[in-house]
This record gives structure tokens, C-alpha cells and sequence, in this order.
């Protein structure tokens, strides 16, 4: 058995800056990665996906040939001229949260098999496929701080500074978030270009045009970016993707776990997961 984790997503700046005429929209975000996840496991025998873990119920109704995790599979094994192999997906993050999701599990497939079959990850023919999948595949297929443009797909390398190692805290009110909804709620409303330099300064001077219509479609989203932000050592609270998990970066990991107390222990049915950045 072989395994990988498909390491959450974190948008920590996002602009949207036009609808294109494809019904995809222009972004600039800088995405980051932590060093935690969910977890792929890849054995012999007939091609099949099997869903553990606490948030595996979320994927119970679905469809298992039309899961993005065994499209991803059977796509790099048919390029690959190989058999699909069995798939294990321990989900342990939240479902439609706005931290990758199918896309950061389809990645982790692509990273894993690629291995398994011999395959570069940086094979043109991998980027192709990964990008086919969908617009953060790309991105999470690379699993590091990049700058992302076009539809998120268009990705340059940066230089990631402080990101590295950084403590993170993430919280998710245990809201499910569509991202179709959210961005049809968008206002279509141009608020400027995302800096380019450093990209924590960068972020820090952006923001998430995704997160006021994700607030009005579920309002708790403000209560978490404001308990996030209101914690000791702060230095980014914001929220995530197209929601709702929310994110912090501390200046301390001492700094990190005591707001992932204190968030316990004032709202306890929130899901959280203390982390740092790749």
C-alpha cells in the first residue's frame, strides 16, 4: 500500500476581478498549503473507492465512478497503461469548505500514482490532466505557496519567506459552502489587482472578494473571521476559497494553540485544525 496526503488549501488573498465569457471567472489569489490533510491510500486490485474517516458521510451519497478522486485515477492509469488500482480516501477535512477538497484529494491521487507508475509529476501530460480536472488541481498538484492567475490555473512560483512553517489555525462551522452559489452571489465589482512581491505582505494589503456574498449566504462566517481576529498573535484572519472555513496565521505556535483553545472552548461544535504552513 502507498499513500499521500492531499494537504488542505488555503487562499490567503483571493480578487475576482471579471466573469469571463466560459462562465469561469478571472482571480488572482496566492495560494498556501498546510501540512495537514486528508489521506489517500492506493492498493492492488479491482478499482474501487472505499470512504473513511469523520467527514466521509458527506461523500456517502455520491457516486463513486464520478467521485474526482477515481476520474483522477483511472485518467493517469489509462496514461500511464496501467490498471487502476483500489483507493482509500480518509476524509478528515470538511466537505465544500472552501480548502480544496476533491480537488486536493484528486491531486494527492496524481502525486501518489505517479509514483506508483513511474510517471514525472512535473510530466506535461500530469499538468494537462490535473488541470482538465479543474481550475485548483493545478495548484494543489504542486502543493506549495504560488501565486495563481486566469482561472487559478495560470501559477508562478514565489518566494515564500515567513509563509514557511507559519502557524495556522482553521475553523469551519461545520456549514457546507457551494461554490457555484457564492460566486453568482458576487457583485461583479472590480476592487483592484492583487500586489506582486512578497506574499504575505501581498495578502495582507489583499482581501477575499468571495468572502461578503459568502457571509450573506451564511452569516456565522463573520463570527469565526471575528473570534480568528480577535485572538493574541495574529497576523492574517481571513476567510478561505469560496468558504467557510476560516483561517489564522499566528506569529507563535504558542500564540496558535492558545486560540485554538479558546475557540474550543467558546464555541465547541466548530471544527478545527491546528497546522502549519508547507
Amino acid at each position: 500500500m502507498t499513500a499521500a496526503t492531499a494537504y488542505a488549501k488555503i487562499n490567503l488573498a483571493l480578487h475576482v476581478r471579471r466573469r469571463r465569457a466560459d462562465g469561469y471567472h478571472d482571480i488572482e489569489t496566492i495560494f498556501a498549503f498546510a501540512e495537514h490533510g486528508d489521506l489517500i491510500a492506493a492498493t492492488p486490485g479491482a478499482a474501487r473507492l472505499t470512504l473513511t474517516g469523520p467527514f466521509a458521510g458527506a461523500l456517502a451519497g455520491e457516486d463513486p465512478e464520478d467521485n474526482l478522486v477515481m476520474r483522477a485515477a483511472r485518467r493517469l492509469a489509462t496514461l500511464a497503461g496501467r490498471e487502476p488500482p483500489a483507493i482509500t480516501l480518509d476524509k478528515r477535512l470538511p466537505v465544500a469548505a472552501g480548502i480544496g477538497g476533491g480537488s486536493a484529494d484528486a491531486a494527492a491521487v496524481l502525486r501518489l500514482l505517479c509514483g506508483d507508475f513511474a510517471i514525472a509529476p512535473g510530466d506535461p501530460r500530469v499538468a494537462a490532466l490535473a488541470a482538465d480536472l479543474g481550475a485548483d488541481v493545478p495548484a494543489c498538484l504542486a502543493s506549495v505557496t504560488l501565486r495563481g492567475d486566469g482561472r487559478g490555473d495560470a501559477l508562478l512560483a514565489v518566494e515564500t519567506g515567513a509563509l514557511t512553517g507559519a502557524p495556522l489555525l482553521l475553523v469551519n462551522p461545520r456549514v457546507a459552502l457551494a461554490t457555484g452559489p457564492v460566486f453568482k452571489a458576487w457583485d461583479g465589482v472590480d476592487r483592484g489587482p492583487l500586489s506582486d512581491g512578497d506574499p504575505l505582505i501581498a495578502a495582507r494589503a489583499g482581501r477575499n472578494d468571495l468572502e461578503p456574498p459568502a457571509r450573506a449566504l451564511c452569516p456565522v462566517i463573520g463570527d469565526v473571521v471575528a473570534a480568528l481576529a480577535a485572538q493574541p498573535g495574529v497576523i492574517l484572519a481571513r476567510m478561505s476559497g469560496s468558504g467557510a472555513t476560516c483561517f489564522a496565521l499566528f506569529e507563535t505556535m504558542a500564540a496558535r494553540d492558545i486560540a485554538d483553545r479558546a475557540i474550543a472552548t467558546a464555541q465547541p461544535d466548530w471544527w478545527r485544525m491546528a497546522s502549519t504552513l508547507r
